[in-house]
């Protein structure tokens, strides 16, 4: 596709970041558009820095802005969408995720069709298949088994139905009487150097002597480093933008993991930042069905207090079973449709993550020593 144009939403974040940083390279692209609500100074004094290479644009806007939406679309090829609220916690308001997670997917797929864009890639989650029971095993898992969760938590609902709204698409008439190709990508859940939910594990920790407190323990799942995630955004833009494959592709989704080794939350979370003198908690907890039980009694006192106090239980069934379940997925349909090889190595993912951890150590004791000046 000669000057094509590509489009990627939540630009911002921690990965549509990389997948920018991916894009400069790629064949005959002409302009990157970077669309998010916000860019820090910084990240827009890193994007500068890319012009040198390629056109890059940066647009501020709103995913439920209309107008916003059809100025980004215009003349655009391939759509990257990873642009969502992340809320395992439920802490944010109901609406508020259903409106930027479903409506604001559904306004870009219209979009999208007036102005003839012809492919739209979604970063799903792999919670829209679940677990959906930490009693239920699932190892190695596939595209095959039609997983799929039964939460009603915003986060895992808004994704689901909004994955369900992208793959439906595929094949709708676009203004220009072409057609429109669509896939998901499902990743595991992603780790690496700008991570919220990792940086915020490590800021506890600092504030705790180093230890890790254990909220995971019986988990078993293979998370994926976003270097490898970023990498299969592309590798999905190719391969649809190739006559030949994109109707293998189109209306399809794919789980996205890779050689990270197959390991409990808490044990990854040790094993990037035991460098720096961090240890798991080892008290005692409790056995994994009364946390469970205890989480279902934490539901009923919210519910009750609901009408005259908003209560938010420190977690819920949906998180005890989230973080305490073996739920492992294989890459081959990634590999066999898209061509997808891990770009990066455990070993080099690992690395690079713990130095990232490390600099928020020396950030941390630097700070402390400023506060006893």
């Amino acid at each position: 596709m000669a000057g094509w144009i590509c489009l990627v939403t939540g630009a911002g974040g921690f990965l549509g970041q990389r997948i920018v940083h991916l894009l400069v390279e790629e064949k005959d692209l002409q302009e990157i558009r970077a669309l998010d609500k916000v860019f820090s100074p910084e990240l827009r004094e890193e994007f500068s820095k890319l012009q040198s290479k390629i056109k890059l644009t940066i647009l501020e806007g709103d995913i439920l802005d209309e107008q916003c939406l059809k100025k980004a679309c215009q003349d655009t090829s391939v759509i990257i969408h990873t642009a969502s609220i992340i809320d395992v916690m439920d802490v944010v308001h109901r609406e508020t995720i259903m409106n930027v997670n479903l409506k604001g997917t559904q306004l870009l797929l219209e979009a999208c069709v007036q102005a003839s864009v012809p492919i739209f890639i979604y970063t799903s989650t792999i919670e829209v298949a679940g677990p959906n029971s930490y009693r239920e095993i699932i190892q190695n898992g596939h595209e095959d088994e039609h997983l799929e969760s039964t939460w009603t938590a915003s986060y895992p609902y808004s994704k689901k139905l909004a994955e369900k709204a992208v793959l439906a698409a595929n094949g709708w008439a676009l203004k220009n009487g072409g057609t429109l190709h669509t896939c998901a990508l499902r990743p595991m859940y992603i780790y690496g150097e700008g991570s919220i939910f990792l940086y915020n594990q490590i800021y506890q920790a600092l504030r705790n002597n180093g230890i890790i407190k254990q909220s995971s323990k019986f988990s078993i799942v293979n998370p994926v480093y976003v270097g490898n995630v970023a990498w299969a955004h592309i590798l999905a833009s190719r391969t649809l933008q190739d006559p030949k494959k994109a109707p293998r592709v189109g209306g399809q989704f794919y789980y996205i993991s890779d050689d990270t080794p197959h390991q409990s939350y808490d044990n990854l979370n040790y094993s990037l930042s035991k460098e720096w003198g961090f240890s798991l908690d080892s008290r005692m907890s409790l056995p994994l069905f009364l946390e469970y039980w205890l989480a279902f009694l934490l539901e009923i006192v919210s519910f009750l207090l609901s009408p005259i106090y908003k209560y938010r239980p420190p977690f819920t069934r949906h998180t005890v079973t989230l973080l305490n379940s073996v739920f492992t997925f294989s890459y081959k349909k990634a590999q066999r449709d898209l061509g997808y090889e891990p770009l990066f190595s455990w070993e080099e993912a690992k690395q690079k993550t713990m130095e990232w951890i490390g600099s928020i150590v020396k950030e941390h004791k630097k700070s402390l020593k400023t506060k006893t000046h």
